[in-house]
């Protein structure tokens, strides 16, 4: 199942997307608002960027970024799933929100997440190896990194399959390789 997000009022709509083609544009209406609006099925970016390097093609100027790797973001209660690409430097991870400027924006409704959760940086040594380290962004709720909550000025090391709790959703870190 996925969901997609009323442009007006933020309501989520589920459809099951295995019914469908690539390509193909579907028309809804909001349950809550009435507003219509449609959306075309397809790759996500990350899946596409995936695609060109496996081809070797020329990144195109969307894609020029480098991406080091991706974030898995699970919603507990409704095990709806998301993936966001990473880069070089600090990824601020947090509840998406209209006119928020992040990083790793997760649309969810849970409360227990902040709009700016946490940061996971990503640098590259002299060696070229990448690591990866998780800190708190002075959270509510706080960040947990494999069931244990991370201090206010703790900045941790996380290595590839990591487990990130944020409220009630899980994140899991796919380093690359």
């Amino acid at each position: 199942m996925k969901r997609v997000r009323c442009p007006k009022c933020d309501h989520f709509i589920q459809f099951d997307e295995t019914k469908y083609t690539e390509g193909q544009s579907l028309v809804f209406v909001c349950d809550n608002c009435q507003k219509q609006f449609g959306i075309r099925i397809g790759v996500s970016k990350l899946r596409s960027l995936q695609r060109e390097e496996n081809k070797g093609t020329a990144p195109t100027e969307e894609s020029s970024k480098e991406y080091v790797g991706h974030i898995i973001a699970v919603e507990n209660i409704f095990g709806f799933r998301q993936e966001h690409p990473l880069q070089i430097g600090d990824n601020i991870i947090g509840r998406r929100n209209k006119g928020d400027d992040i990083h790793i924006p997760i649309e969810t409704n849970d409360p227990s997440m902040d709009r700016r959760h946490c940061i996971l940086n990503v640098k590259r040594t002299k060696t070229g190896n990448l690591i990866y380290t998780l800190r708190d962004n002075d959270s509510i709720t706080g960040t947990f990194l494999m069931n244990e909550m991370l201090g206010a000025k703790d900045r941790v090391r996380v290595e590839d399959g990591a487990i990130i709790t944020l409220g009630a959703t899980t994140l899991i870190l796919h380093a690359q390789i």
